[in-house]
């Protein structure tokens, strides 16, 4: 072969090299997309590792993808089930049953069947499994309820650390975001509180002089921790929501369900049309009693205008040891309900006199030492009692007492302690000469009067140097 001719043959070999090497690396980097299946996508925007998938579903590349990209956006309060009804508020990584599995807590449509899958982010990575959805029988006949879905943890996971659900039936553009899978860290003691107490829930709420009178009482009966599940309040309402909090008292947990659904102002639905049983009250107490599952050695679940009150000792830290020994340790201790009227006031029949308290009289709300005769006592009030629990020993809780749970729950003796409940009357019938007195709120209020009117003082709410 001739020079010339060698000359030509080396310059077309280098344009067909440069012409052949772009489309050899693009089928080169796309054969993750044909075979994705075989790939396992990372929870960051980043980048796509080589490993095996661990799934119980083949799904579309752009379905995947989507998903893998949400799971970078900030935890969401309130997630939706694109192609459902279905409601997501929390997640928990569940140690007291025998499967290695994830509790999301919900809100469903009741009539709606759904087939749930449950993705997770674990280790940078993506896997799925089938999600169990278990209705809680406690749903007072409204067409929404509280529902846990129950995600087996699938082999390869080993610390899921974001959680979301979507319809097995879905489209392939859900838009998807995740949860935090909390509880990651089992304890058995040392807790950062000893009780805590859950409100639930606070809409429309004005009531400051009586919120501030429990928020004090419940300190003085050894409560460290008070979680409050919120809609709305009056702006009083939040200044003293916000002092508390900045105290470390209490915890505001944004409470939007109203957002979504047309929530009930009642506990049935013949009493307040809507979907949900009272702003969801179910759901907020048992996301609560998961919350602080680790969190705290007991936990009361109960309403902002009740308190359970020794009878014989003046804490529940002294309370506690002595239900333990004569029901037994980790039960449900379910405390009898006392109304009293807010709607009479009398003075007792015998001194001490409790003080008239004139600089309180500006502020918005109920004096609870101003009512201090209760309605007698009807087997109903045992209907609409509330409990202190250990949490690790329940799975489910509802409005009065539990759903299921470990070892069960036991009535306490009303001598030992009961619920004291400063609400409008329960039996409207009754003269105020037919009502009993109870004095045992003014034990307390040598230490709670002074309290009280403190933070009154400390948030504007009452002149500095008003006198009693």
């Amino acid at each position: 072969m001739r020079h010339r001719d060698k000359q030509l043959l080396k310059r077309f070999r280098r344009l067909m090299f440069i012409a052949v090497l772009p489309v050899t690396l693009l089928i080169w980097t796309s054969r993750g997309y044909w075979t994705f299946h075989s790939r396992t996508f990372t929870c960051q925007r980043t980048t796509v590792q080589q490993h095996s998938v661990h799934t119980t579903y083949t799904m579309g590349h752009q379905d995947l993808r989507s998903a893998v990209l949400q799971g970078r956006q900030p935890e969401a309060s309130v997630v939706t089930v694109n192609g459902t009804k279905t409601l997501l508020l929390s997640a928990y990584l569940e140690h007291c049953t025998d499967r290695k599995e994830v509790r999301v807590i919900a809100v469903v449509l009741r009539s709606e069947a759904v087939a749930y899958r449950c993705l997770f982010c674990c280790q940078e990575q993506l896997h799925i499994s089938d999600g169990v959805c278990n209705i809680h029988s406690d749903h007072f006949g409204f067409a929404y309820g509280t529902a846990d879905i129950m995600c087996p943890i699938p082999s390869g996971c080993e610390t899921p650390s974001r959680i979301t659900v979507t319809s097995a039936a879905g489209s392939s553009d859900v838009d998807r975001e995740f949860l935090e899978v909390k509880n990651q860290n089992v304890k058995s003691d040392a807790f950062p509180y000893s009780f805590t107490v859950c409100l639930s829930t606070m809409y429309d709420f004005t009531n400051v002089l009586q919120f501030v009178q429990s928020l004090e009482m419940m300190q003085l009966l050894g409560v460290d921790r008070v979680v409050v599940y919120k809609t709305s309040c009056s702006p009083e309402t939040q200044r003293i929501l916000d002092y508390y909090t900045h105290k470390g008292l209490v915890e505001v947990i944004p409470w939007s369900l109203s957002r979504y659904l047309n929530v009930s102002l009642s506990w049935l639905p013949s009493q307040g049309p809507g979907d949900l049983h009272y702003f969801g009250q179910i759901a907020a107490l048992n996301d609560c009693l998961y919350r602080y599952m680790y969190r705290s050695r007991y936990v009361a679940l109960q309403d902002m205008d009740e308190l359970i009150l020794p009878q014989s000792v003046s804490s529940w830290s002294e309370l506690l040891p002595q239900l333990e020994q004569k029901y037994g340790v980790d039960r449900c201790y379910m405390f009898e309900n006392n109304v009293f009227p807010n709607t009479i006031k009398r003075p007792p029949p015998n001194p001490p006199t409790p003080p008239l308290l004139a600089s309180w009289l500006n502020v918005s709300g109920v004096d609870i030492l101003a009512h201090l005769y209760q309605e007698p006592y009807e087997e109903i009030h045992k209907s609409n009692f509330k409990i202190i629990v250990n949490p690790r020993a329940v799975f489910t809780t509802t409005v009065h007492g539990v759903l299921h749970s470990q070892h069960g729950c036991s009535w306490v003796d009303r001598n030992m302690a009961r619920m004291y409940h400063t609400r409008r009357p329960s039996q409207p019938h009754l003269k105020p000469d037919q009502l009993i007195y109870d004095g045992r709120l003014l034990d307390y209020s040598a230490r709670l009067i002074p309290a009280v009117s403190a933070v009154l003082k400390e948030n504007g709410l009452l002149e500095e140097d008003s006198t009693h």
